[in-house]
């Protein structure tokens, strides 16, 4: 069975609207160049799943313009959305995209699925970062992996509005209820609690822009260690990722 990958997106975002589809490196959008890098993974689907909004009609339009699926539910309801998309396509296996991280590590995406693939019987499988699933914070390098059963589950068993918006956090605050397993991450990361390359703001996504730029020169998918590498000796990005971590606070 193939893994899908659901990516998370719209565009009403209210501390940048449209960042998603801005252009962000060589007049590709972010979504482009996520969309390009989990094509490099073998018997990998994937399906954009937005709202039913207006505002988001563009990202339907993109879809169609790459050929990739496409799936539009609830705006407000994003985990019956996920259910609906998954079902759709008869997608069972699901990982988890959030479209404003251009710095996904393709690395860990084939660890995550590696690990899925040999322990099939997880409901839930992330990364785990100073004892915090890896969606809660602000790095923006991992994803997660769902089964459609868990999301039903969870569907099934609250009716409350952030579990509802909040895809998985049911899962990972109620881990009695369903198998669960984080990965381990880089230990260097103990020592960079001050990176954030996930975008919500302007400045996240200037910062992100021009770190990008620099080590794409080298290597078409950085890993986190090139990352960490790339920061420490340009260390004026992160006196603007700290103020950013600290008004931006999950």
């Amino acid at each position: 069975m193939n893994m899908t990958f659901l990516i998370q997106a719209r565009l009403g975002s209210t501390r940048l609207p449209g960042k998603i589809l801005k252009p962000f490196f060589q007049n590709q959008s972010i979504l482009d160049l996520l969309i390009e890098k989990l094509k490099q993974i073998a018997g990998t689907d994937i399906i954009l799943a937005t709202s039913t909004s207006e505002n988001d009609n563009p990202l339907e339009e993109f879809a169609k313009q790459r050929g990739v699926d496409f799936f539009r539910g609830s705006e407000t309801d994003v985990l019956q959305r996920f259910i609906g998309a998954a079902e759709h396509f008869g997608a069972n296996r699901l990982i988890r995209i959030c479209s404003d991280n251009p710095f996904l590590e393709l690395k860990s995406i084939q660890e995550l699925i590696n690990y899925v693939t040999s322990n099939p019987e997880f409901d839930y499988v992330s990364f785990n970062v100073g004892g915090t699933p890896s969606i809660k914070t602000h790095y923006g390098f991992w994803t997660e992996y769902v089964t459609l059963d868990a999301l039903r589950k969870v569907a099934s068993l609250t009716n409350e509005a952030l579990y509802h918006e909040h895809v998985t956090n049911y899962i990972y605050t109620h881990p009695e209820q369903f198998k669960i397993k984080l990965l381990n991450t880089p230990e260097e990361l103990i020592r960079h609690s001050d990176i954030r390359l996930t975008i919500d703001t302007e400045t996240d996504f200037k910062n992100a822009q021009a770190v990008y730029a620099d080590l794409v020169q080298t290597t078409a998918y950085p890993t986190i260690a090139d990352i960490i590498g790339y920061l420490d000796i340009h260390p004026q990005y992160y006196q603007t990722m700290k103020q950013e971590i600290s008004k931006n606070s999950k």
